[in-house]
Order: structure tokens, then C-alpha cells, then sequence
């Protein structure tokens, strides 16, 4: 009796493994897609790719004909709403909530360049032509203005 219940004892972790190993994991299944989409890639450019892609979560399952609340769309409007007073805010949370699409805006000005280094761009392309104090000069009441 003893021998018996040894030996099936001994059995057990063999069987746990075949029965265990028979449905993959969700990371096995995980490291099966990120391989596949991966194919291509070689050295650091799949190293860097399956760190991400096996460091994902899956996006959530969302039905195509699935439409958002109207709650979730107060909180997004109100959220993108932020800064906005007044008539331009109601105007905006109204044009927000509907299904129609913004219309589009009259011509806004140019931006000015965000960066300095877009500044220094444009000012040293305007400042070709002009040497020594006069390009200097000009660089520092350009890039003055950009800002």
C-alpha cells in the first residue's frame, strides 16, 4: 500500500507537467505573436521590439458598433474643455457633445518656431549674407523677436 501511494506520489509532478504544459499561458501565447511579428527584425532592433511588445498589455476589446456614453463624452469634452470660459467654452462643449464634426477654423497666423533651436534655424537662414557684428547683431534682435 505504501509502495503504491510512493510511486503515484512520484507520478504526480510528471503528470501535472504534461497536463500544465497542454494549455499555453497567456505569455506563451504573448511570446508565440511578438515571434511572429518580430520575423524581420535582427539584433537590437528585435531585442527592442519584443521588450516592448511582450511589455504590453493588450488593448481592450471594444465593439466596432459600440458607441461611448454620454458620460464618457461629458468627461472627455470637459477634459479637453479645460482653459475655455464663458460663451467659447459653451459654444465648444456644445459642438463637443454633438456627433457633428468641429467645423474647420478661418486661417490662424503661423506659429512662432516652438524650439531655440528652430529659432536659431530660421534666424541663421534670414542672417545669410550679413559678416561679423552686423550678423550678430541682427541674430540677437531676430532671435529677441522670435521668442
Amino acid at each position: 500500500m505504501i509502495r503504491a501511494l510512493v510511486a503515484l506520489l512520484a507520478c504526480l509532478p510528471l503528470y501535472l507537467n504534461v497536463a500544465l504544459a497542454a494549455a499555453p499561458t497567456t505569455q506563451q501565447t504573448k511570446m508565440s505573436t511578438c515571434n511572429k511579428e518580430a520575423a524581420d527584425k535582427k539584433g537590437d532592433a528585435r531585442k527592442d521590439f519584443m521588450k516592448s511588445c511582450l511589455s504590453a498589455t493588450p488593448a481592450p476589446v471594444v465593439a466596432a458598433a459600440e458607441a461611448p456614453t454620454q458620460q464618457t463624452k461629458m468627461k472627455t469634452c470637459n477634459t479637453d474643455a479645460a482653459g475655455k470660459k464663458g460663451d467659447e467654452r459653451k459654444a465648444f462643449m456644445k459642438q463637443c457633445l454633438s456627433n457633428k464634426p468641429a467645423e474647420a477654423p478661418v486661417a490662424a497666423a503661423p506659429a512662432a518656431p516652438a524650439t531655440q533651436q528652430e529659432k536659431m534655424k530660421t534666424c541663421s537662414a534670414d542672417a545669410s549674407g550679413k559678416k561679423g557684428d552686423e550678423r550678430k547683431a541682427f541674430m540677437k534682435t531676430c532671435l529677441q523677436k522670435a521668442a
